[in-house]
């Protein structure tokens, strides 16, 4: 003998239905974000590029320009 499901059956089988995918679709926006957050914090960030340093030439014997008279 079958035994048929009740309206009231069907309305807490949607509510909870519902409520379930709503916690579904939080807890997956949640964890989604939470993920994004620690993979942008282990990026490394590029090293600045070197500054422009003058560093004085070393004096060499016949660093001069000749000069014509």
């Amino acid at each position: 003998m079958g035994t048929s499901l009740t309206p009231e059956f069907w309305e807490r089988f949607v509510l909870l239905l519902f409520a379930a995918m709503g916690a579904t679709i939080v807890l997956t926006a949640f964890f989604d974000a939470l993920a994004l957050r620690i993979a942008r914090r282990r990026v490394k960030t590029p090293p600045a590029p070197p500054t422009a340093q003058v560093r004085p030439r070393p004096a060499v014997k016949n660093d001069r320009t000749p000069v014509s008279h």
